[in-house]
């Protein structure tokens, strides 16, 4: 059933979380290919470790920089056209890292990178977030669960390629392909501009084809419903408006949630195989447990949220993550720690779905800066743990991680979350 609608999609519905799909795998798929790539790269420019971390932290940079730039381009280009232009710019940027000459070229190259995620970032989530609201369904999660797919299919097409060839060019050309179908894939079907989130059926889509919802529907916004905050009076402070209190308790949030993604997924290996004295085959079970978790519970997470509500999903999920890994540090052993990251692949599942969904019921302002937080919270977590696992121990370091998500929890009753459906 799920396959016939990938291959042949029946409804604007799915035709248009088809291609919005497309984008979120594209993300995850391009990160984790250089990502997955480091070592070779630091063998091909001779780097040391620090500037290694310091490689990473460019695209960490550019992701946090990146937020007045999308703020324009949202507004002059769209969810739409900066999503397909964004996409399009990060499958070039794959053969350009492969050929960096030098240390510094390469610095330039991920710096881009990082200022092209914080733009797709942004424009897929508002895409989704505005699939929800014309469709009145959940979808986010789903959505998101696509991300961690496309980083399980980089993975593997890493493993696959090194097995083939050592050149890292060979390799970041297929996936510069791949994600030109991607791109392909998405083109038609994304939401036009502004009127995504309208009332009524987009110009280009039939009216009356939606079958009724997997789960049930959501409600129009009521009490207890997200809303967006008033508007500046005339003749106040002038230049951009300060972030809302709301919208900065929802950063927080967004970038505790996504340093304890992207710290567990790259850190589990090393805790594994140095802590915990996994043997070398057992050490990757760590992602693979992590990202396991993380896809299954973000497919099963949109019918939670219908039931149960976002915020009871985030608060209790934050907190099951955070003290699973919590208690498998206290425990020590193999065992303990793979229990500990499945916690934390089930738990933070859905907390950045629900954070982008209440983000975007804000407005657009509020949506970048969440999401230019987010996009630096995944990339620059990890390196930060790695700081404090080289200052003490990577105890230390996955205990940072735990309390990480212990704070996404504490924050997640500050904000104003969509009501369960019904």
């Amino acid at each position: 059933m799920l396959l016939t609608q990938v291959l042949r999609p029946r409804t604007s519905f799915h035709r248009s979380q088809l291609a919005i799909a497309a984008l979120f795998c594209s993300l995850g798929f391009q990160y984790a290919t250089w990502a997955a790539r480091i070592p070779a790269l630091k063998t091909e420019l001779g780097l040391t470790a620090a500037e290694v971390g310091l490689l990473l932290m460019a695209a960490g940079v550019g992701a946090a920089v990146s937020f007045p730039l999308v703020a324009v381009l949202m507004r002059r280009l769209g969810s739409q056209r900066l999503a397909l232009a964004s996409t399009l710019g990060l499958a070039a940027l794959l053969p350009a890292l492969a050929a960096a000459p030098d240390y510094y070229t390469a610095l330039a190259v991920l710096l881009c990178d990082g200022l092209l995620v914080g733009c797709l970032n942004v424009a897929m989530n508002a895409q989704g977030a505005a699939l929800e609201t014309r469709h009145k369904r959940n979808a986010m999660a789903r959505l998101h669960a696509t991300f961690s797919g496309g980083s399980l299919l980089a993975a593997l097409l890493a493993s696959g390629a090194t097995g083939v060839t050592t050149s890292v060019a060979a390799h970041f050309g297929v996936a510069a392909a791949i994600l030109l179908l991607l791109l392909a894939t998405a083109w038609r079907g994304l939401l036009p501009e502004d009127g995504a989130a309208g009332d009524g059926p987009a110009a280009n889509e039939p009216a009356g084809d939606e079958p009724a919802a997997d789960g049930p529907a959501r409600d129009e916004p009521a009490a207890g419903e997200p809303v967006r905050e008033a508007a500046p009076k005339p003749g106040g402070r002038r230049g951009r408006p300060l972030p809302s209190r709301l919208t900065l308790w929802m950063c927080l949030a967004m970038a505790f949630g996504t340093v304890t993604e992207g710290a567990v997924n790259d850190w589990s290996a090393l805790y594994l195989e140095d802590v915990a004295h996994a043997s070398a085959e057992l050490a990757p079970l760590g992602i693979a447990v992590v990202s396991g978790m993380m896809v299954l519970a973000r497919l099963f997470a949109d019918g939670w949220r219908s039931r149960w509500g976002d915020g009871r999903i985030v608060l209790y999920g934050s907190a099951l993550a955070g003290a699973g890994l919590a208690l498998s540090l206290l425990s020590g052993g193999v065992v303990p720690a793979l229990l500990g990251f499945a916690c934390v692949g089930l738990g933070i599942a859905a907390v950045t779905p629900c954070v982008y969904v209440a983000a975007a019921a804000q407005g657009p302002e509020a949506l970048t800066l969440v999401a230019a937080m987010g996009t630096t919270g995944l990339l620059a977590g990890p390196p930060a743990i790695g700081f404090i696992a080289n200052a003490g121990s990577l105890v230390w370091g996955m205990a940072a991680v735990a309390a990480s998500s212990l704070l996404v929890s504490l924050v997640s009753t500050r904000i104003r979350w969509a009501p369960a459906a019904g």
